[in-house]
Order: C-alpha cells, then sequence, then structure tokens
C-alpha cells in the first residue's frame, strides 16, 4: 500500500487559495491524495468558507486591460502576466499593456498567437514582448485574452489594472445602457458571479455543489430523504449568490440585478459577460 506525502509546500499552497487552517488543509490533501481540486471541495464539504470559483487565477501578477470600441458593440480583455507586483505596477508596463490591448481591439486577432503576430512599432507584438523581457527581466507573457460581442459592450477595469471586465447589453448604446453596464460591471467586479443565470451554470458545477451540500446536511445528522429537500434550497440559495442575474444588487441590497435593470428599461438585460482577474 502506497504512502502518500504530503510536502509543507503543498500545505502552504491550499492554504494560501482558500484561508484554511494548516491542520485542516494538510487532512484535506490527504483525504485526496494530493489533488487540490479535491482538496477544496473536501475543505468545502466539512463547512470550511472557500470559495466556489477560482477560474480566474491564471496569473500570479500582471496587468488587466479592458476595452471597448468605438461603436461600443465589441470589447476585449487582455491580461500581460509578470513576475512581480513591483513590475506590474510599472507605468511603462501598464502603458505597453494598454498599447497592445488597443491593436487587438482594432485588429480583432482569433487569439493570442495571432496578437503576438500583429504589427507593432516596426516589429511584432511577441517581438515586443520579448524585448520587455530583456529590458525588465522578468517573465512576461500574454496569459488571457477574451472578446464579447453584443448591442452595447460596456468594459471596465477596477483596482489598478487587477480586474477587467465586459458587459454585453441587449439594446443599443445610449447613456442609459451605458450608465447600467457600468453598474453591471463593478457588480461583477465585486461579486464574481459563476454565470449569468441558473440555467447557464454548468451541469457539472450544479452536481458538485449539490454533492457538496448533502454531504454537510448528512454530516448534520439529516437522514438521506430529507437531505434532499434540504439540498435543493441550499441550491436555490447558491444560485442567488453566484449568478448574475439572481444577485442582490450591490447599490441596493432590495433588488436583484434583474430587477435594476427592468427599472433602466423594462427590455434590458445582460447577455453575457466576461471577468478576468490577476491574483
Amino acid at each position: 500500500m502506497s504512502t502518500i506525502t504530503i510536502s509543507a509546500a503543498d500545505v502552504n499552497k491550499l492554504r494560501q487559495q482558500t484561508g484554511a487552517g494548516m491542520m485542516d488543509c494538510r487532512k484535506a490533501l490527504m483525504e485526496s491524495g494530493g489533488d487540490f481540486e479535491k482538496a477544496i471541495d473536501y475543505l468545502r464539504a466539512k463547512g470550511q468558507k472557500v470559495a466556489a470559483n477560482r477560474s480566474d487565477r491564471e496569473a500570479k501578477e500582471g496587468v488587466v486591460v479592458a476595452k471597448s470600441n468605438a461603436d461600443g458593440n465589441y470589447g476585449i480583455i487582455i491580461t500581460i502576466s509578470s513576475e512581480t507586483d513591483f513590475v506590474a505596477k510599472n507605468a511603462e508596463f501598464i502603458a505597453f499593456a494598454n498599447e497592445v490591448a488597443l491593436l487587438a481591439l482594432h485588429n480583432m486577432p482569433a487569439d493570442i498567437d495571432a496578437m503576438k503576430a500583429l504589427p507593432m512599432a516596426n516589429a511584432t507584438v511577441g517581438d515586443k514582448l520579448l524585448e520587455m523581457v530583456g529590458k525588465i527581466g522578468e517573465k512576461i507573457d500574454i496569459a488571457r485574452y477574451e472578446q464579447l460581442n453584443a448591442d452595447t459592450v460596456v468594459a471596465y477595469i477596477h483596482g489598478n489594472y487587477r480586474i477587467g471586465v465586459l458587459v454585453g447589453l441587449n439594446q443599443e448604446e445610449s447613456e442609459a445602457v451605458i450608465a447600467a453596464g457600468k453598474d453591471v460591471a463593478m457588480q461583477i467586479a465585486a461579486m464574481n458571479p459563476i454565470a449569468l443565470d441558473a440555467n447557464s451554470v454548468s451541469a457539472e458545477t450544479v452536481e458538485r455543489e449539490k454533492a457538496i451540500a448533502i454531504e454537510q446536511i448528512m454530516a448534520e445528522g439529516k437522514p438521506a430523504e430529507m437531505a434532499e429537500k434540504i439540498a435543493a434550497g441550499k441550491m436555490n440559495k447558491f444560485f442567488k449568490e453566484s449568478t448574475l442575474l439572481q444577485q442582490a444588487f450591490v447599490k441596493d441590497n432590495a433588488k436583484t440585478v434583474t430587477d435594476y435593470l427592468k427599472g433602466v428599461n423594462s427590455d434590458l438585460n445582460v447577455v453575457s459577460f466576461r471577468r478576468v482577474a490577476i491574483g
């Protein structure tokens, strides 16, 4: 029978991700065979307060730039990663990221490789990245690229280039629609919804959340048939907290985001969104 070895570095990594105690993290990793995703689910099932969504943790440091075009119907987000916060705060680095984002916005490359091939100051974006690496002395790369089309696309950058958001709305650009889009973008930045609405949540995520809920309920001594019913209530709460249109609106908790949008215009709705964060 093989023995699982869990290093102090692994325990510390899980602790940094979850905020759980060292002993809890060690036990979670032992119980999960060293699998971090399973360990996080284990902690959540045991009642630990761990975020359900971790998909936007793709870059340790860097900047996120979000921009929409002059017509207001297309937007992009790019992340240019760096190794340290010191570089991420450098004015030249931020200016470079904004320049690359503008090129991407105007040229609409299909992916990161196509973006790196775009011409930039008698070279290419890829060449300029290498120049920046040589100049700064850190690994720098384009880590993320998102695009969004809609009748109106509102771009928002939060927290000194730490979070970028695009909001796609179903009506053409106007002052009221743009203002609503910015309010919703701030909601997305702050509340980090995992999907637009309950129907947009993947079946895998629903099953995962339901399984965790049932395990929590049965650990409290409730019978299996009761656990199923209670879990349904927990899932409703999960959708209200985790999906954009059902979330309480941060500027007025008496309303949902849907309520807020209907108050602006009865037909106004969000059709899609993107959120990218550093850290």
